[in-house]
């Protein structure tokens, strides 16, 4: 596996990938209509384009030759890093990639100082137990407005970055 940082010109790849996940992790979730109207609200060119040249680092990961998922993270509170997002390609789940990532990027965030990584995920989302897995706890639950009459019913959860 390699991971590389992502760029602007990354965002139509982000966008792809982004657009084959979905419908796949969130089918037996969400509506096709929620499902289509996230994706436009949080993978726009525009949107993304602004997170990637603000403080949102984006990664890509690739298996050697292709682009396999992505991620993204960002400093939210003085030693606290988010991860606001970590697909995989459903073709290269369950090989160990989203653990690589989760490694790599705790790597990065102990050389960092940061002491704690958290993320949302899904209440219904199977990926939960795949953080279980890794040593993230569920710290609280947020029910988040995202219009439309939508909301994302979301775990909070956090794993101490460790020495």
């Amino acid at each position: 596996m390699i991971i590389r940082k992502a760029y602007p010109s990354d965002i139509p790849l982000i966008r792809e990938m982004a657009y084959k996940i979905w419908p796949v992790t969130y089918g037996s979730i969400l509506s096709v209509r929620q499902i289509d109207y996230m994706l436009e609200l949080i993978y726009s060119d525009k949107v993304l384009h602004e997170q990637m040249t603000t403080n949102i680092d984006f990664i890509i990961v690739s298996d050697g030759v292709h682009p396999v998922g992505f991620a993204s993270y960002s400093l939210v509170e003085p030693q606290v890093c988010k991860l606001h997002k970590i697909y995989v390609l459903p073709s290269q789940q369950r090989k160990g990639t989203g653990r690589f990532v989760i490694d790599q990027l705790l790597d990065s965030m102990k050389r960092k100082g940061a002491t704690t990584l958290r993320l949302n995920v899904n209440r219904n989302n199977s990926a939960k137990t795949f953080y279980e897995k890794l040593g993230f706890t569920i710290t609280n639950e947020e029910d988040i407005d995202i219009g439309n009459g939508y909301f994302m019913n979301d775990y909070v959860m956090e794993k101490k970055v460790i020495d």
